[in-house]
């Protein structure tokens, strides 16, 4: 078994990281994952969170704030709707996304109240750990 896999995470505006890598965390919906090389093949929804990277220059962290995840044997995809470098993550960054995501929730439906509601406490509980 290799050991490392393949890394990529972009987000619609750009590509945040493509590196071989020994190690992710993801926050995946269902809960956080570690995923190493061998991994067996999933394919998730991600929460808001913080993804952890262990890189050949050294650990990378990243903000996402919702997408997907693709996890192969040999290599990890993330496609994020937002994602930042964590040091380039503040409170400010995300506070209108958890504003939208309140008034979304406040007018979501019966069927769709529960996912807008688990997804502003994700976002309340990543901004909480961002300091």
């Amino acid at each position: 078994m290799a050991d490392t896999m393949q890394f990529d995470l972009v987000a619609p505006e750009k590509r945040l990281a493509s590196m071989a890598v020994r190690r992710v965390q993801i926050p995946g919906a269902e809960g956080e994952m570690t995923v190493m090389p061998g991994h067996e093949a999933v394919l998730s929804t991600l929460r808001p969170g913080f993804v952890q990277v262990d890189g050949p220059d050294g650990p990378h962290d990243f903000v996402v704030t919702h997408g997907f995840v693709e996890i192969t044997g040999d290599s990890v995809s993330v496609i994020a709707e937002r994602a930042v470098a964590r040091a380039e993550a503040h409170r400010e960054l995300l506070q209108p996304i958890l504003e939208e995501a309140r008034s979304r929730a406040a007018e979501a439906g019966p069927e769709h109240k529960d996912a807008a509601e688990t997804f502003v406490a994700d976002l309340v509980h990543l901004i909480d750990r961002m300091d």
